[in-house]
């Protein structure tokens, strides 16, 4: 049977002109979205198919299995991705469709006095952060998205506040399975892989730290900073803080779990003794009417707007925090080989790669949001207030399908993207740019974080760069002399920067704030942070291998 093996100098035999060859597709992406202006999915079908060209022409991958590897990955696209972002905004509309949602817009008017600022650092920062912990795939972004734009926020503004938002979070998101995944991949023991969650703890805290006050420029320009400064420092500082005890100290996995409900808890405490400033004129410029302060709210209305966020907490820490409890719902899975890729696509050494995909059918995001949907729709159902708050089975179907309507077009484009990202993977043209760049010797240190930085704006995930390059990370580092801790440490935080510009993101963030067919206007606005991100990443990693390297302690 015929196999087939990626190689990475499968053009012309030089690796950099392969890297090079392997950037076409992005850069057709790009072109595409941001030259064109045509529609995401579009962009990505273009992008797609321009990959497999590359994979058959120039990597010398059989059609198909170049063809196989777009199904492999817009399966995985499909479920869990797209199920778990339908759910996320759906779970939404069941409290707006119930009325529920107008009052935690109230609840958060009040907290904030009115400061439209403030509450939209407490939710995309701090909440988000939460909803990363837990969930991740997307579900921050599309909650919080929402969230935000309810308050007043335009369109536009929301999406880039939830997706720079989205960076602090997102190394230790989903319970650090971005984190685990670096051990795991790059085969490094359990004390190494905390190692590396605490070398993170040393770097993201720090992006975390100006975060928020970036945030405030976004939505007031400086006069907003001027105003808000010190409540966003203060926020980000204990949300950094908390970030680097617990990665240190405690239990990583819990990193974000414990930085934001520390966050929001100083944030409250700060909040009552903190008088905003600036909230008429700043509301005036927004274009937003006067905060509703002064309307009495039952504490049992405050309570069941917020009880579906409790929900959600509840209902993921207990899905992956109580061993027995997810052992039990990691049981329900479902293994699908891939014809064609099972048999003929395999490593140097003649090992398959393993291309078989694991459904999760209950342990992931999507349906851990459907379970406590279902518990936030019956609890409304049930506590109506006379009728008040009625919401009935019908409006919550109505709700279900509305939102698959509205989510067709992303869909096809995270589905696109998806297969894009696994066809340069498995031709070998996703490793042939990161090898190139750990070929670069010396510069190798400051250009690390590059790679998951690419690696994610292609998949849209920290973990999946992560699975891309972990092991080139530390096969580069060893053969250089460097800290293979940090350099996956590296991989991670230079992968947090840029989730921000990847297509998946932006078409998540779009369709939330309701801006499809224009993912190219909130690629424009946020890809100039990306990059400048990039860069404050690489130069710290960079001083960690010589100058700061007390924070990069190495474990052999």
């Amino acid at each position: 049977m015929n196999t087939f093996t990626a190689v990475t100098n499968s053009v012309g035999g030089s690796l950099g002109l392969s890297a090079l060859v392997a950037c076409i597709p992005l850069l057709a992406f790009f072109i595409m979205l941001i030259g064109v202006k045509a529609r995401a999915h579009t962009s990505a079908a273009v992008a797609t198919v321009t990959a497999m060209i590359v994979a058959i022409a120039g990597f010398n991958m059989p059609g198909e299995l170049a063809f196989m590897s777009v199904v492999r990955g817009g399966i995985f696209g499909f479920f869990p991705i797209v199920w778990v972002i339908v759910m996320a905004i759906w779970f939404y509309q069941i409290t707006v469709a119930s009325g529920r949602f107008e009052d935690l817009r109230k609840t958060f008017d009040k907290l904030g006095e009115g400061d439209v600022r403030i509450q939209a650092i407490l939710i995309a920062f701090c909440f988000g952060g939460l909803l990363e912990a837990l969930a991740g795939f997307g579900a921050p972004v599309a909650i919080t998205a929402t969230m935000i734009l309810a308050l007043g926020v335009k369109p536009l503004k929301a999406a880039i506040v939830v997706l720079l938002a989205n960076t602090a979070p997102v190394a230790f998101g989903a319970v650090a399975i971005p984190i685990t995944t670096a051990g795991d991949v790059g085969d490094r023991t359990l004390e190494q892989t905390q190692n590396i969650a605490a070398i993170v703890g040393h770097q993201a805290p720090l992006i975390a730290l100006f975060v928020p006050a970036i945030l405030l420029f976004i939505l007031d320009g400086m006069r907003g900073v001027r105003d808000a400064w010190v409540p966003a420092f203060v926020i980000g500082i204990s949300f950094g803080l908390a970030q680097w005890a617990t990665s240190n100290f405690f239990a990583y996995q819990l990193t974000d779990v414990v930085a934001c409900i520390v966050s929001l808890g100083v944030a409250f405490i700060f909040l009552r003794f903190w008088t905003p400033r600036g909230v008429d004129e700043m509301r005036a410029r927004m274009d937003l009417p006067p905060a509703a302060l002064n309307e009495d709210l039952p504490a049992r209305r405050v309570w069941m707007s917020l009880m579906p966020y409790l929900v959600v907490t509840v209902v993921f820490g207990v899905a992956n925090l109580v061993d027995p409890v997810k052992a039990f719902l990691q049981k329900a899975k479902i293994v699908i080989e891939m014809p064609l890729l099972k048999e003929r696509l395999v490593t140097a050494s003649g090992d398959p790669v393993k291309s078989a995909y694991n459904m999760e059918l209950v342990f992931n995001p999507g349906t851990l949001l459907l379970i406590s949907g279902l518990i936030v729709a019956v609890a409304y159902m049930i506590y109506n207030e006379n009728g008040r708050y009625a919401l009935s089975p019908a409006e919550v179907w109505k709700e279900f399908l509305g939102t698959w309507y509205r989510m067709r077009w992303s869909a096809v484009t995270i589905v696109l993207v998806l297969g894009l990202a696994y066809v340069m993977n498995y031709s070998g043209q996703t490793v042939a740019i990161g090898q190139y760049v750990a070929s670069l010797g010396a510069v190798y240190a400051f250009l690390a974080p590059t790679l998951g930085w690419v690696g994610t704006a292609v998949t849209g995930s920290d973990t999946s760069a992560n699975a891309l390059f972990s092991k080139m990370q530390v096969t580069a580092a060893e053969h250089a002399g460097l800290n293979p801790d940090l350099m996956l440490a590296a991989n991670t935080t230079g992968g947090v920067v840029g989730k921000m510009i990847s297509p998946q993101s932006l078409a998540i963030a779009a369709t939330a704030v309701e801006m499809e067919g224009r993912e190219s206007d909130i690629f424009k606005a946020v890809v100039g942070w990306s990059f400048g991100m990039l860069i404050v990443v690489c130069c710290l990693v960079f001083l960690q291998t010589n100058v700061l390297s007390f924070m990069a302690p190495f474990v052999h």
